[in-house]
């Protein structure tokens, strides 16, 4: 991928984003637009991105109720791992949603449960979030990439659910 691409992508100025790719080349996570250490990259990210604002709720048969929904939305943490690839337990919903659509959530979050720490969080997020979302089982994923800083965030067996993606990674080459 070009360097114009990467900038048109990312949406953002062809000088900021060259002089960035730059920063990353001289920490040795690219070269060009080459990634090079992917782990080191994803951490990189994870530690530089604004974390989203979350809201907790504790609703019945979640996942059937995103089934019904119309709302955009993107699944990451312990039940889009678990669909990717089954090696953690779902103990928790986490969805993204987009920042105009968190009223409609918050409201059929609502009408279908409760507020308050329970089985289903929302965070939310701008739509960059959603670039290669996946549709698995009829339910919206993240893309790997984001779904393996997700879990790396997690912390605990997480962690090494995150690593065996990457691994997974490595091999497709991204």
């Amino acid at each position: 991928m070009s360097k114009y691409r990467v900038a048109k992508n990312a949406e953002a100025s062809f000088p900021w984003t060259h002089e960035f790719l730059k920063n990353l080349e001289r920490e040795g996570y690219v070269e060009g637009t080459r990634v090079l250490d992917y782990r080191g990259l994803l951490l990189y990210w994870g530690a530089s991105r604004i974390k989203p604002k979350r809201r907790d709720y504790m609703v019945q048969e979640p996942l059937s109720l995103l089934k019904r929904s119309s709302i955009n939305y993107a699944l990451t943490s312990y039940q889009a791992e678990n669909l990717v690839q089954g090696y953690l337990f779902p103990s928790r919903i986490d969805l993204y949603v987009l920042n105009q659509d968190a009223p409609s959530w918050h409201k059929l979050m609502c009408e279908n449960g409760l507020v308050g720490h329970g089985n289903v969080r929302i965070l939310v997020d701008d739509k960059h979030v959603f670039y290669n979302v996946n549709v698995i089982k009829d339910l919206c994923v993240v893309s790997t990439p984001q779904l393996i800083l997700d879990l790396f965030s997690e912390g605990g067996p997480s962690i090494e659910a995150a690593e065996l993606l990457l691994d997974k990674m490595k091999f497709n080459n991204f």
